[in-house]
């Protein structure tokens, strides 16, 4: 029989190997757990740095914030399709994409309305002059929102895509980039929310500001982007007040 003292050994021996074993097992997640925490790669940056995180909570009392106000909106079906159907010309195909869409379950659809599309020649000018015989540029839109409507679904418009025209260097900072003049974009947001008031309630403003080229060819700019969504955001409830504004889409990045 074995001793006491050689299965005490073992035993020790045992947890000494299981215990190597999680450390080495663990390594990658108590690093990754320090990363996150701190920022730092290195270990001895990690633990100094826990350290200072440490004695900020211990010595520092916890910031003011603002009363806690319930999320408004959340009760609301959060899936919705993205559509852009004024790019088809024939009805029927508008028709047969709205009943799939219904049919799927689906409550909402984020459609389109470019600004290069309903204000296309000039400030305050909405017909539509590129083919012949001239014709109003909102028609395609409205028949947009009647379809809709007629297929048990609600829009949230997109406003966005400036045209040439808002831009003293036209397309060449790209046809994303937002207008020089903000009051602009402003004002078509005001003639859209007056068109479609009690019909659409709910409008983003752009789309995915924080990657190229959704900002043209400049970096992204997320205070010019605020400044645009503060601009959009007054106009709209002007137009509005019962109108619900939402914030462009932001895109995966890993910068």
């Amino acid at each position: 029989m074995r001793s006491r003292a050689s299965i005490l050994g073992y035993t020790l021996l045992s947890i000494i190997l299981a215990s190597l074993l999680m450390l080495f097992l663990l390594r990658g997640s108590a690093h990754n757990f320090l990363r996150n925490w701190t920022g730092e790669e290195s270990f001895k940056e990690q633990v100094k740095g826990l350290g200072a995180l440490l004695l900020i909570r211990l010595t520092h009392s916890p910031p003011e914030t603002a009363p806690y106000v319930p999320i408004a909106q959340v009760s609301l079906n959060p899936y919705a399709v993205n559509t852009f159907l004024e790019q088809e010309v024939e009805e029927a195909k508008i028709r047969r994409s709205l009943q799939m869409i219904r049919d799927a379950g689906f409550h909402w659809i984020r459609q389109q309305f470019p600004w290069e599309d309903i204000e296309i020649h000039g400030k305050g000018d909405f017909e539509d002059r590129r083919t012949q015989p001239p014709k109003s540029a909102w028609e395609k839109y409205d028949r947009i929102v009647e379809l809709a409507q007629e297929y048990g679904l609600e829009i949230i418009a997109r406003l966005d895509n400036p045209p040439a025209w808002s831009r003293a260097q036209g397309d060449e900072m790209g046809t994303f980039a937002p207008p020089d003049n903000l009051n602009d974009f402003g004002d078509f947001v005001y003639a859209v929310v007056s068109r479609y008031r009690a019909r659409i309630k709910y409008y983003q403003i752009w789309n995915e500001p924080n990657i190229y080229p959704e900002w043209g060819e400049q970096p992204v700019d997320p205070v010019a982007y605020t400044e645009l969504l503060k601009v959009g955001y007054t106009r709209a409830k002007e137009a509005d007040p019962e109108a619900v504004i939402i914030s462009a889409g932001l895109a995966p990045t890993t910068e």
